[in-house]
């Protein structure tokens, strides 16, 4: 049997980038934010797979390189 280890680079094509008041700041697509959030309500509700459990720990590793990216986005322009 084969693991097959998945990647925060993976969903790169799920990223978008949006301007927010004077910033160009990454975002995920309307799908990926939504895939997010059902993954996080079944956590909740203690329903994840194992797949899914992996899954919610690749989007959420993506979600915080862009949220330390963008802060330091925001950090860079207000200098």
């Amino acid at each position: 049997m084969t693991t097959v280890v998945a990647k925060p680079s993976s969903l790169l094509n799920n990223i978008r980038v949006d301007k927010v008041d004077n910033f160009q700041l990454f975002k995920f697509n309307d799908e990926l934010q939504a895939r997010m959030e059902k993954l996080l309500e079944r956590k909740k509700a203690d329903l994840l797979t194992p797949e899914e459990v992996i899954e919610l720990e690749l989007i959420g590793e993506l979600d915080r390189i862009f949220t330390h990216i963008n802060a330091m986005l925001v950090a860079e322009n207000d200098h």
